[in-house]
């Protein structure tokens, strides 16, 4: 409701306008990824600076997600590309696309261009356990496009 203070936070207090971190989606080459538990590490921009020379540092970031058993999700086959591809510096690339929603609506779109996979590694795997088997994929990347939805 207008007026209603929710936070200190917001010195005005008016409701805050803000992003849940659990309301995202991440697509791949176009097609929405389902299973993905989190996105970690996610630096959009970052300067590095040194006395010589200024750049943009493109830190790699994390996606964890179920291990899911059909070889024909896009997830799967860049997994099993990256994989045959073994030590080849040239790496199989895709387009990354992170998706902040709020109330089921997109609100922000990180478009991940030239995105490729370094690491893949799973949680432990323990007959004492009914947990869901996850797959973290690190990701280095050429650049990322930041757009904000209506602006």
């Amino acid at each position: 409701m207008p007026g209603e203070i929710i936070s200190t936070a917001s010195p005005a207090g008016q409701a805050l306008d803000s992003l849940s971190a659990n309301e995202f989606a991440v697509e791949l080459e176009n097609e929405r990824a389902a299973g993905i538990f989190r996105v970690s590490g996610l630096t959009t921009f970052k300067l590095d600076v040194k006395p010589a020379q200024t750049k943009i540092a493109r830190e790699p970031f994390k996606i964890i997600k179920i291990v899911q058993r059909d070889p024909n999700l896009p997830f799967n086959r860049w997994v099993r590309e990256t994989i045959q591809a073994k030590d080849d510096i040239v790496r199989p690339q895709r387009v990354l696309e992170i998706v902040a929603l709020d109330d089921g609506t997109e609100t922000r779109r990180w478009k991940v261009t030239g995105a490729w996979i370094s690491e893949i590694s799973y949680s432990d795997f323990d007959t004492g356990s009914s947990e869901l088997v996850q797959e973290t994929l690190i990701i280095h990347y050429d650049s990322i496009e930041e757009s904000w939805i209506g602006a």
